[in-house]
């Protein structure tokens, strides 16, 4: 909306090319979303105690969390509020990505607050079946999904896959052979609709099973939203992704925007989500911002280097999926708590210690994810 605006007044007035700028705007959205976010926190949180909005505790989680029962949740709300209004006022809404990623943000969002009302409705902490919740993500995956195909068949959209450290290797998501004929189209697109599956469903559930303490998912969504900005700058700027010979995807410069505006509502919601909370942000934060992030990465080719910059979200899906299979194979847990932020409670550390140390784990990880720009 101002992007477009001030387009218009640039061509009278020189100083505000300015703001045609990515970087300026990027800033712009930051600081939006950041006052956006922390003058709407207050009012929501009332808006959620006076709905009797909170959370419910798991009966198998640790002791000292059953104090937290209450809290007010679906605070992603705010998170969404500060992402998206930004993104709308400071991006090119005439780049698909945005509409795209706005789009993930949304939808995932929805199946998070469809969740977070049963839960609410229903007065106890399990809300859609897995079932019904993956069933979900799946339409949204494919909606997206089809939005990339179609991108695709303009040349605004690459389905060959970036591997880190191999600049020579680009396989493609999709058999070309099988795209002669119309009617053997869908199984074309299978392989790219599955892997782009795993990155978005992945990605939104990792964040989940990370949001089980105060300030945690959220702070680390500040590292990975900050690199991301990053891979988004470097991929839609082709001086720079040429010199470090990364895929170039012009369309993706606008996406820093959208990251921008990200960390910003991500920094509100820490204000208000540190410890000890005032609010949590429920699967309606967690999903969107999962989802968001994984549709990011994969819009600027950058899908394997999110496992390395979302490490510690990884490794907390991994500890969920290893305490499972070990406990059905052999009976016995891995872990004395999953996922494995609950572990080191039962080791003794403090909560402030385990949130702490892991946003270093994630900044470290981080740091490796951008690395790979260059090691090629």
């Amino acid at each position: 909306m101002l992007f477009e605006l001030l387009g218009e007044l640039a061509a009278e007035h020189g100083p505000i090319r300015v703001f045609g700028y990515i970087t300026v705007r990027t800033a712009l959205a930051n600081i939006t979303a950041l006052a956006i976010g922390l003058a709407v926190g207050p009012w929501l949180m009332r808006r959620l105690q006076a709905a009797q909005v909170g959370q419910f505790i798991r009966e198998d989680g640790p002791a000292s969390h059953h104090s937290k029962a209450g809290t007010p949740t679906m605070g992603g709300l705010l998170i969404c509020l500060a992402t998206i209004i930004p993104t709308l006022l400071w991006a090119d809404l005439s780049n698909a990505y945005v509409g795209i990623v706005l789009l993930s943000m949304v939808g995932f969002g929805l199946i998070g607050l469809a969740d977070d009302y049963m839960k609410v409705t229903k007065r106890r902490s399990l809300g859609l079946s897995s079932r019904a919740k993956l069933g979900l993500q799946l339409l949204m995956t494919i909606f997206v999904g089809l939005a990339l195909v179609r991108l695709s068949g303009h040349g605004d959209y690459s389905t060959l896959l970036t591997v880190p450290f191999f600049k020579e290797v680009h396989p493609d998501l999709v058999v070309v052979g099988l795209l002669d004929n119309p009617l053997t189209w869908p199984l074309a697109y299978a392989l790219f609709l599955l892997f782009l599956f795993l990155v978005l469903v992945g990605s939104s559930n990792a964040v989940n099973l990370t949001d089980g303490l105060d300030g945690l998912a959220i702070g680390l969504t500040v590292i990975c939203a900050g690199a991301l900005a990053a891979l988004a700058y470097v991929a839609g700027h082709s001086e720079i992704s040429g010199y470090l010979d990364v895929p170039s995807v012009p369309l993706a410069g606008e996406l820093t925007v959208f990251c921008g505006s990200l960390v910003g509502a991500s920094l509100a919601f820490l204000w208000y989500n540190s410890h000890p909370a005032q609010m949590f942000m429920g699967d309606v934060g967690s999903l969107s911002l999962g989802g968001a992030m994984g549709t990011v990465a994969v819009l600027a080719k950058q899908e394997i280097v999110l496992l390395f910059i979302g490490g510690v979200f990884v490794a907390e899906t991994l500890s969920v999926i290893a305490q499972v299979a070990s406990f059905k194979l052999t009976g016995k847990r891995i872990l004395r708590m999953s996922p494995l932020h609950h572990h080191f409670e039962q080791l003794g550390w403090s909560e402030s210690k385990v949130i702490v140390r892991f946003w270093i784990a994630g900044l470290v990880w981080a740091l490796l994810g951008l690395s790979t720009l260059k090691l090629r």
